[in-house]
């Protein structure tokens, strides 16, 4: 299942609807990092090694030696917001990464201004701004964002694109099963008709998609997984993602819960609490906006423990997940868990995790990631579901009739196996024996 990848030459354009924490912290630290700054921490495809070949033999080359991603001195970077502020005007207000810091790159920062925004109030209640389009139906709403794209590729230079959503969590609706989201002729006249339950996040999807654009959703919004745009993806050969990058509390559920099951300890309950105080924890202190992030938070413990498999161990466990909104913690997001498990002969023991992280620094080189592995799934061929990007998400997108991967460690080998296939290489499956069986 070799792939023939086609060249990374010229220019990639990053499209980022949403230009607040997590984008302003992505541009800036590619940015920083373009001038010997800094280290992409936290970057897969920048740090990580990939073994090739048997352990007796093996080989690690960095990962972007290994597949022709693009170079980050490549990227340009454009976007739009509901506020009117430059990048760097929005890095000093998110505060993610000190003024200081952001000094030796103001002047490209201050470049790059967001265009005007689609935004819609039912889909997103405790914000607003002045910096919003106006439409006379959603469809004319994703036309001028086709327009947006089109100058942007154009002024720039262009060789390719991707966009990726980094923008607020929408109000939760649970709409996917609408006739209109099943066909992509269905979806285009209900944007026509202007029809009341299609989201922002989804004009943008639709608009990326239209023009062959990859597309990664970084929120729990229902956006580019609808029937009709995974349709539309497979006609138009565009490799699409999602949904809500995995960082933080998540990350340790799907750290610790796999190696819970592997040692068959049994749950109990799982009781989950975030405080934040960013745009994001303002956004989410609206109860529809929680509500879309809860179903995201809550999903990722059944596919892991497999409770129709193991009632004994994971049939009746409580799991509940709580977001407040705290001001005074700003981008520095504290997630603490509380987990009830048992062990041998029923008894109970206790795990507690208190993580003290950063919401924007997790999450920017995640949208990093997912920006040049769609661009290189493109220039593979590949099209359509991106599950080997599970990686990434909170609830990934797989195909209907599948279960989505949860388990961190599953992700991971299926990444890495997936770049292992498309480079012609042997996978990886760690069974061992043959070092043992055939004296290799």
């Amino acid at each position: 299942m070799k792939k023939k990848i086609k060249p990374a030459k010229g220019k990639l354009g990053v499209l980022l609807p949403g230009m607040g924490a997590v984008t302003s912290t992505l541009i800036a630290g590619v940015f920083l990092i373009n001038k010997g700054l800094g280290l992409p921490l936290g970057s897969v495809t920048q740090m990580s090694r990939i073994r090739l070949g048997k352990r007796s033999n093996p080989s690690y080359p960095l990962i972007k030696d290994f597949v022709a991603l693009a170079k980050l001195k490549d990227l340009v970077f454009g976007g739009w917001d509901i506020y009117k502020e430059d990048c760097y005007q929005a890095a000093l207000t998110c505060g993610v990464i000190a003024k200081e810091e952001l000094k030796p790159i103001k002047k490209q920062l201050e470049a790059i201004k967001p265009w005007p925004a689609v935004f819609d109030k039912e889909f997103i209640r405790n914000i607003s701004g002045p910096n919003i389009k106006s439409y006379k139906n959603k469809m004319d709403a994703a036309e001028q964002l086709m327009k947006d794209i089109e100058s942007f590729k154009r002024k720039n230079k262009l060789d390719r694109m991707v966009m990726c959503w980094c923008g607020s969590t929408e109000v939760y609706k649970n709409v996917k099963n609408h006739e209109a989201f099943k066909s992509i002729n269905a979806f285009e006249k209900a944007l026509k008709n202007n029809l009341a339950i299609i989201p922002p996040s989804m004009i943008y999807a639709y608009a990326a998609i239209r023009m062959g654009v990859p597309y990664a959703n970084g929120s729990p919004n229902l956006s580019g997984e609808i029937p009709a745009l995974v349709e539309l993806a497979a006609r138009n050969k565009t490799p699409v993602a999602g949904k809500d990058f995995k960082t933080g509390q998540t990350l340790m559920k799907t750290i610790v819960a796999p190696g819970l099951k592997a040692r068959m300890l049994g749950l109990k309950g799982w009781f989950s609490s975030n405080i934040l105080g960013n745009r994001d924890g303002e956004v989410l202190d609206d109860p529809g906006s929680f509500r879309a992030k809860e179903v995201t938070k809550s999903s990722v413990l059944g596919s892991i423990f497999q409770d129709e498999l193991y009632p004994e161990l994971y049939g009746d466990y409580y799991h509940k997940v709580r977001i407040e909104y705290y001001p005074p913690r700003g981008d520095a997001k504290e997630g603490w868990d509380n987990i009830d498990i048992t062990g041998w002969l029923g008894q109970p023991m206790q795990l507690k995790i208190n993580f003290l992280c950063r919401d924007s620094i997790l999450a920017a080189p995640v949208a990093l990631d997912l920006i040049l592995f769609l661009d290189l799934a493109q220039r593979a061929g590949m099209s359509g579901i991106q599950e080997w990007l599970s990686f990434y998400f909170k609830e990934p997108v797989c195909r209907p009739d599948l279960k989505p991967e949860n388990d961190l460690f599953v992700q991971d080998q299926k990444l890495r196996n997936t770049l292992r296939i498309i480079m012609g290489e042997e996978v990886i499956d760690h069974s061992g024996l043959d070092y043992y069986d055939k004296g290799v």
